[in-house]
């Protein structure tokens, strides 16, 4: 399965949450979910356990823009570790580069952040990286290159950024570049409402 590149907005409606890392917009202007009878429909009462856990793993394949064979990866990862699966997985997608470089604020969405990596706009550890889906230790430092702190989205973004910095992450402004201090704690790092159960749920069967 593609990436998803269709209207984002109608996503956020699909799912009944605001999801950051897709869009800076909100659903709240039109909060019933999409289609001629939208208005009608209930998101809690009329979908199974089975969609609710679906839409569970949705909201972190469209917040983070990853394929479900990619998300695959991370649950397999996650699996692996002998902490709690669903911490882990949340983990491993907040440690990904391009959703670091979005929340330090230097990109106004994950896919605008995945975008300045893949240009070569975003150095880590003072080496200019292309490839997003990195997955940072904690102690590095990432930040735009010097031609990237130029650009005028990376300017605009630190001046109003899309949420708050996370504690895991230190913003040096004297060099413009992000620190991961540690490593955050997956079962309440995503930056929206979650729940991780049913993501665990819905893989169980499936991997």
């Amino acid at each position: 399965m593609s990436r998803y590149t269709g209207p984002r907005v109608k996503v956020l409606r699909a799912l009944s949450v605001d999801l950051p890392g897709l869009s800076r917009k909100s659903m709240s202007a039109r909060p019933q979910p999409p289609g001629q009878h939208g208005a009608r429909k209930s998101v809690s009462g009329r979908h199974s356990e089975y969609g609710m856990q679906l839409m569970e793993k949705q909201k972190l394949r469209f917040n983070y823009g990853l394929t479900e064979r990619q998300l695959r990866r991370v649950v397999l990862a996650a699996k692996r570790q002998k902490a709690q699966t669903g911490g882990k997985i949340v983990e491993f997608l907040e440690r990904r580069l391009d959703n670091l470089v979005f929340r330090a604020g230097f990109a106004p969405t994950i896919p605008a952040a995945r975008q300045l990596v893949s240009h070569g706009h975003i150095q880590l550890n003072g080496r200019r990286v292309t490839v997003p889906s990195i997955r940072v230790k904690a102690g590095e430092v990432f930040g735009p290159t010097e031609n990237g702190r130029k650009l005028g989205v990376v300017r605009a973004c630190l001046e109003d950024p899309a949420l708050s910095r996370p504690e895991w992450i230190v913003l040096d402004d004297a060099t413009l570049s992000a620190t991961l201090t540690h490593v955050p704690d997956g079962l309440d790092a995503a930056p929206f409402p979650l729940d991780l159960q049913r993501v665990v749920e819905y893989y169980a069967k499936r991997i």
